[in-house]
């Protein structure tokens, strides 16, 4: 089930954060829960998240801040649900772009996006501690 995040979610949703992203936006999820930036949540058959995704709007275009699926629930098409079901909610909004960034050596991110028709539109030079960064967009109005 992907349903919009609740203030009740703060914690497992943190949880889920810290264990999964290598480095995750400090201080994003409190005020993103309550709005402007749109947060869902996939849930599992008790209503508890098992991952979540964070898109921050920018006139006509979102940035999805962060995507994160709990380990034990991954390789389920999870994290593929709700990428669409966000892409859907914010093209019904009426934005035209969803814009990310990974890691230019992160394959299994980038062979995610680019199953999901996000191409890439720039190379961020040491965006990241680690390295340079690339940035994805995919358009959302047919």
């Amino acid at each position: 089930m992907i349903r919009q995040a609740r203030p009740a979610d703060l914690a497992r949703l943190r949880a889920i954060q810290m264990a999964s992203l290598t480095e995750p936006w400090d201080g994003l999820l409190e005020p993103a829960i309550d709005g402007p930036p749109v947060v869902l949540v996939v849930a599992d058959e008790t209503d508890e998240p098992v991952g979540y995704a964070v898109a921050i709007p920018q006139d006509t275009v979102a940035y999805l801040a962060e995507l994160a699926v709990a380990a034990g629930h991954r390789g389920e098409g999870r994290g593929s649900r709700l990428l669409a079901a966000l892409c859907e909610q914010l093209e019904v909004d009426g934005f035209e772009r969803l814009e990310l960034t990974v890691r230019a050596g992160d394959d299994r991110a980038r062979d995610f996006y680019d199953d999901h028709d996000f191409l890439e539109r720039e190379r961020l030079p040491d965006h990241y501690e680690d390295g340079d960064g690339l940035l994805l967009a995919r358009p959302l109005q047919n």
